[in-house]
């Protein structure tokens, strides 16, 4: 191994960027691979046109009858920019996206052949299901699944392959994908989002909720990450020692970008614009080697699978560049993990932001109307919201290096805090024309002003209002961002339509006018949702402490945060939204013990084949140079080599300590999995993974990592974290 290592460092040292051939405008390739509407304008009949359109607009039904019209429209473009094949490309629970590739090509009876693409192959396929994760939902024996064309996220060519975004549910209709639910809470959250806006604008018809993600990542050379059994099956570093240098000078964030990198950056851009991904931002991240992509914002529903699709992109456009893609929230110890903010807000169809401020009271009113009402939400239902972003990788991000803590808060600035400390005090009832005058002129008025220098940042804060949206920074780098998505306009759309209740009900039951119905209800949202507020620093015990106070949730663990997703308060809220029934829950909640586990798992295996097989046999190889020595010393000087030799036998005995420690904990960690695989109730064996098994990994680790700085650099089998970080 260490020959591998260092044939590998050799081969590394010999890179060079790879020539990438630019257009001099990046807007003349935009969606040049993309079934757009430019595109449907020029393939499709006017009538299939316009049933696509008002599927888009409105949600409707595509008529069966002009489905064969769109699918050879559809082939005819796909086969004129040079494709061979089409697929259903949907995001089943796994994580990852799946495609099953078929040919338009078929055989006719006369022994010819013809490209083909019907209606029924556009709208609907059957897949073999048994294969991905249905949480009990279905047998493994009842294969059957169905994949069904979602028209609002457009269809791409991916190389010769005609991809079509669709949804895939059980033979029974259970939703078995993250793409089902999230339409679901989008429609919701726009009904609810819709009525609302109407207090303030008669003309909207219609709010899409919007999403803006950061994509944060690593590069590591494909030779270096190679050498490495953890890099490779488990997306992160098992053990190594932290470099002298990492990231405490500072010197990587924003700084100038690698050269090998910025080719990738460029490579993988142009491929996003052929697909219609508007990338927009990228720069160097804070720790070594680590790097962010970010968009400009769109539909949701639309900015989910284009992220599903990036994360797909950026590791085949890596292996032109010899990169390794690390998406791991916490691929190396010591420095910054990789995270996914999800920047969220809703828009209407009136072209206006509903978390931006504007240039009227009446404006500002429904800006705090909205805002408000989400920082509500989150306080009822942060652990829900926490339940949507855990996962094994991602319990490693929360509370570290600058990262969100596991407790959900939300931080708003200490202007914006001033300004609810006001209505807070809204008289109970109708306002008087004084009240009214102060509250539009004194704190509704003044809130453009107040946000236009108001630029501050809370690193640590899980749920952050930075301007004109919210900032969902907990959710981490590997995730669907349809998960959380589904949550937050979930949560949104119910406390929108208990908003309008209580404020219709105020109107008519108290004739109240509305302006004094909505602050009237405002106040006491300000009141209830206070303690979820916080703007100190999220690290350390301090906010532990106050947190436990205010009596917030800090499920530390995913198998303890994962318990929000079957409470009787998550079942009634997406059964009343029509999100999910009782029994897609409990299967999402079975399916993510189980990943946990399974993961907790092949980590447990990964760790101890390294630590037996590569590090002890390393470690007493070199004990063995080192005795040696010690008996040429003895040889050589009698009785008096232990003068000589004293530095020598401290290291042996060191290193024999250490060989003990890990062999004893490796022994250790087999029995508890053992325990742990006998349990049949998945909770209980993701718990004993995370209780029982888990711990062990650091104890194992430290000893490691302390015979890493013992042993003979040139015996050391696994590339070092200095090489892994900073070989660019």
């Amino acid at each position: 191994m260490s020959t591998l290592r260092f044939e590998a460092l050799k081969e590394t040292f010999n890179r060079k960027p790879v020539k990438i051939k630019e257009p001099a405008r990046r807007s003349e390739l935009f969606g040049t691979n993309v079934f757009n509407e430019a595109s449907m304008k020029q393939y499709l009949t006017k009538e299939a046109y316009e049933n696509v359109m008002e599927a888009i607009k409105t949600g409707k039904k595509i008529d069966r009858r002009v489905s064969d019209h769109i699918s050879t429209g559809m082939k005819e473009w796909a086969i004129a920019k040079g494709a061979t094949h089409y697929t259903h490309w949907f995001q089943p629970l796994t994580g990852a996206t799946a495609e099953k590739h078929d040919a338009f090509f078929e055989t006719q009876s006369d022994g010819t052949a013809i490209e083909k693409f019907g209606g029924g192959a556009l709208v609907q396929q059957e897949p073999d299901a048994s294969s991905f994760p249905s949480g009990g939902i279905r047998n493994t024996f009842e294969a059957r699944g169905y994949t069904a064309w979602d028209p609002t996220s457009p269809a791409f060519l991916w190389g010769t392959t005609l991809c079509i975004p669709t949804i895939f549910v059980s033979y029974t209709g259970e939703a078995l994908d993250y793409k089902t639910p999230l339409l679901r809470a989008l429609q919701a959250v726009d009904q609810a989002a819709t009525s609302v806006a109407k207090y303030f604008d008669k003309n909207v018809s219609k709010v899409t909720a919007t999403l803006g993600w950061e994509q944060e990542y690593f590069l590591i050379d494909s030779a270096l990450a190679a050498t490495r059994p953890d890099l490779t099956l488990a997306g992160r570093t098992l053990l190594g020692h932290s470099p002298a240098k990492g990231q405490q000078l500072d010197d990587h964030y924003f700084g100038s970008i690698p050269s090998r990198v910025l080719a990738y950056m460029r490579d993988l851009e142009i491929e996003c614009m052929k697909l219609g991904i508007p990338v927009k931002t990228r720069h160097n991240e804070v720790a070594p080697n680590q790097f962010e992509l970010a968009p400009i914002f769109e539909e949701g529903n639309l900015a989910v699978d284009h992220n599903s699709l990036i994360m797909d992109i950026m590791s085949k456009i890596a292996e032109k560049h010899h990169f390794k893609v690390i998406l791991h929230e916490k691929p190396f110890a010591g420095i910054n993990g990789s995270g996914k903010h999800n920047n969220w807000s809703l828009a209407t169809d009136t072209g206006t932001n509903l978390l931006a401020p504007g240039s009227t009271p009446m404006k500002n009113l429904q800006f705090l109307t909205f805002f408000i009402n989400i920082i509500k939400a989150v306080h009822d239902n942060e652990e829900l919201l926490r339940a949507s972003i855990a996962s094994a990788s991602n319990d490693h991000r929360l509370g570290a290096d600058e990262a969100p803590p596991a407790i959900i808060s939300a931080f708003i600035g200490s202007q914006l805090t001033e300004v609810l400390d006001e209505l807070e005090k809204v008289t109970d009832g109708k306002l008087s024309p004084q009240e009214k005058t102060d509250l539009k002129l004194n704190v509704v008025g003044k809130i453009p002003e107040i946000l236009l220098d108001n630029t501050d940042r809370n690193r640590t804060s899980s749920f952050a209002f930075t301007g004109n949206k919210f900032e969902f920074r907990a959710v981490g780098s590997t995730a669907n961002c349809g998960n959380p998505m589904t949550v937050l306009n979930a949560i949104m759309a119910k406390q929108l339509n208990d908003f309008k209740a209580e404020v219709d009900e105020l109107i008519k039951g108290k004739k109240m006018k509305k302006d004094d119905a909505i602050f009237n209800v405002l106040r006491e949202y300000i009141k209830k949702s206070k303690k979820i507020r916080f703007e100190g620093d999220g690290y350390g015990e301090a906010w532990e402490k106050e947190a436990k106070k205010r009596g917030l949730s800090n499920n530390r663990t995913t198998p303890q945060a994962l318990k929000a997703l079957t409470s009787k308060k998550t079942i009634a809220l997406y059964k009343e939204l029509n999100v999910m029934n009782e029994i897609e829950l409990e299967a999402r909640h079975e399916i993510a013990l189980e990943d946990y586990a399974m993961r907790i798992q092949i980590e447990g295996r990964i760790l101890g084949d390294i630590a037996r097989n590569h590090i002890i046999p390393t470690a007493v190889r070199y004990q063995n140079i080192l005795i040696e020595n010690v008996e040429g010393l003895k040889h050589i000087y009698n009785e008096d080599f232990k003068k000589h030799s004293e530095e020598q036998l401290d290291i042996i005995e060191s290193i024999s300590a250490h060989i003990a420690k890990i062999n004893s904990g490796v022994k250790q960690m087999i029995e508890a999995r053992k325990v742990a695989n006998k349990l049949d109730d998945i909770e209980k064996k993701a718990f004993a993974y995370c209780d029982d098994v888990k711990p062990y990994f650091d104890d194992i680790r430290y000893h490691c990592d302390k015979l890493e700085l013992l042993v003979d650099d040139e015996l050391w089998p696994l590339t070092k974290y200095r090489e892994l970080l900073f070989t660019r």
